[in-house]
């Protein structure tokens, strides 16, 4: 009586068609895992070098899955039974080649089958005994292992996205806080400090509307001019003032505020040095054109 033929045997099965690989390196992985049980297929799979082993090994993870949910077998009681790569359509290209003639290119294709069966209660009761005897225990079941390995992965991710987002948010926060912070101290060093000389005149004014002498002024609570008189923005760290004409002049935060230039120049401040050199270059110019 003829066997059992190897696509008619008994077991849980789970087919990949149309792989982008040949039969023949299909076959030489499937050979290691034949035989082998769910547990050491898989890891040899896992540390395969073959690139079709993910392929093989994405099988076989199906079979036991569906030998779990459609039959209620457990991954730990399951072995490959069998499994074989039969030869898909061939697809056909061409590559030029010397003197007007052309090569055929054949892109081979598989299609892979692995067979899952059930260990005889026999076959189960000497495992768990030469487990025993190792002092290893029962093994724990792949899948629920391989599911509590993904459900801890998802759960540090999220937890590192979420710790991310906090970590961005308060950042964002300090650096406002600090920004707003940096102004309000140099407002105190320069303008509310008791020791500074406020308005350059050898004594200490802490009470003095103006901290650079006649024609300046504090800016007022959202940095706005306290009267339109003054029209010329000063910046005590870089000690620039800029006038309306100055292309800085609406992204300065004023800390100060002077009704003329020549009232900033008194007071030590000065033009950029973008508008000082077309300020020379304007005078040149007109110097020259006095003396023609």
């Amino acid at each position: 009586m003829p066997g059992v033929k190897t696509n008619e045997r008994p077991g849980t099965r789970a087919q990949v068609k149309y792989v982008r690989s040949s039969a023949y390196k299909a076959r030489e992985v499937l050979n290691l895992i034949r035989g082998k049980s769910y547990a050491q297929a898989s890891e040899i799979l896992l540390f395969s070098e073959r690139r079709i082993s993910d392929t093989v090994l994405k099988c076989l993870d199906s079979a036991a899955a569906n030998a779990e949910n459609n039959d209620l077998i457990p991954a730990e009681e399951l072995y490959v039974a069998a499994c074989y790569a039969d030869e898909g359509p061939t697809l056909k290209r061409w590559r030029p080649r010397a003197r007007g003639r052309a090569t055929r290119i054949r892109k081979r294709t598989c299609h892979i089958t692995v067979i899952v069966a059930r260990y005889t209660p026999a076959q189960l009761d000497e495992m768990r005994a030469r487990e025993e005897a190792k002092g290893s225990g029962s093994r724990t079941n792949a899948a629920d292992a391989r599911r509590a390995r993904v459900a801890k992965s998802r759960e540090r991710d999220e937890a590192r996205e979420a710790a991310e987002a906090a970590e961005a948010h308060d950042h964002d926060h300090d650096h406002d806080h600090d920004h707003d912070h940096d102004h309000e101290g140099d407002d105190v060093s320069v303008m509310d400090d008791p020791t500074a000389d406020s308005d350059a005149d050898g004594e200490s004014n802490p009470d003095d509307d103006t901290p650079f002498g006649p024609g300046s002024a504090h800016p007022l609570e959202g940095g706005d001019a306290p009267s339109s008189e003054f029209t010329i923005k000063g910046n005590a760290d870089s000690m620039l003032y800029h006038p309306p004409e100055s292309p800085f002049y609406d992204r300065t935060i004023a800390e100060v505020w002077f009704t003329d230039a020549a009232t900033a120049e008194a007071a030590g401040f000065s033009l950029p040095p973008s508008m000082q050199d077309d300020s020379e270059s304007n005078d040149a110019e007109a110097d020259s054109g006095e003396e023609n």
